[in-house]
């Protein structure tokens, strides 16, 4: 009697125990973010491409072409002059020709060939 009434205590001092998380409390001066399920869900943001390589050109009618060549070989900016504006022109992909509203360029930062709305196609070196 005596060994099951020591058991019986035992089990009973063991059972709240057995009921306690024992995981750390974590305290932080942070309090939750708000937006955390917004931001988790949200899509990937795709950077821009950086600039690989900027170059002036000379053209076959002895005119410049001021030409910035971007990362990922798919977009080229083109100015007529450095103060201009510049134009933005598209390749679908990588090694195609770039081109934008009657401009198309094609070629590398070493030499390109220009063709421009009432201008006749003509190659450029650096």
């Amino acid at each position: 009697m005596k060994t099951s009434l020591l058991i019986a205590a035992a089990a009973l001092l063991v059972f709240p125990l057995a009921a306690c998380d024992q995981k750390p409390e974590v305290v932080t001066s942070q309090a939750p973010d708000p937006q955390a399920d917004a931001l988790a869900k949200a899509p990937k943001i795709v950077l821009p491409p950086s600039i690989k390589a900027t170059v002036t050109f000379r053209c076959k009618d002895n005119s410049l072409a001021f030409v910035d060549f971007f990362s990922g070989d798919t977009q080229v900016n083109l100015r007529g002059s450095r103060e201009a504006t510049p134009i933005k022109l598209t390749a679908e992909k990588a090694g195609g020709p770039f081109v934008a509203d009657g401009y198309s360029l094609s070629g590398t930062p070493e030499a390109i060939t220009l063709a421009q709305p009432g201008k006749p196609s003509q190659a450029c070196k650096k």
